[in-house]
């Protein structure tokens, strides 16, 4: 079991929980995403938060001709 605590062991299942609730909407992690940018292309400066959520948004419901899931 190691040296987590149980609270420790808690909050990791509560954030893989809650990461894969939003993956299931289409909203990715704001923190991944900002490790990704700055890891895979320094150059880039990354999203704000708010860029993310509108970017994630529109690309699951196809603004601009991006496809994207649609239900009506």
């Amino acid at each position: 079991m190691g040296t987590e605590t149980l609270r420790e062991r808690w909050a990791t299942l509560t954030r893989c929980v809650c990461d894969g609730a939003r993956l299931m909407v289409g909203q990715g992690n704001y923190d991944t995403y900002v490790a990704h940018i700055r890891k895979t292309h320094p150059d880039q400066q990354p999203m704000t938060a708010t860029e993310f959520f509108r970017e994630r948004q529109n690309a699951r419901f196809g603004v601009g001709g991006r496809g994207g899931f649609r239900c009506c």
